[in-house]
């Protein structure tokens, strides 16, 4: 015992040491569910909007002309394979999926990895008759920023251009 009196600095120190230590391994056990739940940035807030056009390539303008948005229209959100939401395009043609805070990690893994694609389901010959009756509009979500402040972490994601396949 006197020993251990002895040494008490040294003690201290290793026990706090093991704190340090176990303290990760322990919140990546949990998935960080206590950050999570309070907030941290364990659990980000994911934004995903974009702009349809009534264009095969996803184009807003040519040289003399400006196309126009397709409006009114159901957009898909689909990651590795399976649709996680719809929403509908405004009048000028913009979408936004519901903020999600709730991502599993497989899902955001997919998404981060440009696994996630925006299908708009309704064909083109909607918004101009001259365009093909059949096909998908389909474009890549892609971050493009990420704000991090009073231990909330935002994830913006926008489409890529659409393309017809």
């Amino acid at each position: 015992m006197a020993m251990f009196i002895k040494n008490k600095n040294m003690a201290f120190s290793l026990i706090l040491m093991c704190f340090m230590v176990v303290s990760p391994m322990a919140n990546a056990q949990t998935g960080g569910l206590l950050g999570g739940l309070l907030g941290g940035v364990a659990m980000p807030i994911v934004n995903l909007q974009g702009l349809v056009t009534c264009s095969i390539n996803g184009s807003v303008s040519t040289n003399t002309t400006t196309i126009p948005p397709f409006a009114g229209v159901p957009v898909v959100l689909q990651c590795a394979g399976q649709n996680v939401s719809t929403t509908t395009t405004g009048a000028n043609g913009v979408f936004s999926f519901p903020s999600i805070t709730a991502l599993p990690v497989p899902l955001l893994s997919t998404l981060l990895a440009s696994g996630c694609r925006a299908i708009v389901t309704a064909p083109l010959s909607t918004c101009n008759a001259s365009l093909p009756t059949s096909g998908l509009l389909t474009a890549t979500m892609n971050l493009v920023g990420s704000t991090l402040g009073s231990g909330i972490n935002i994830l913006q994601f926008v489409n890529g251009l659409f393309r017809l396949i």
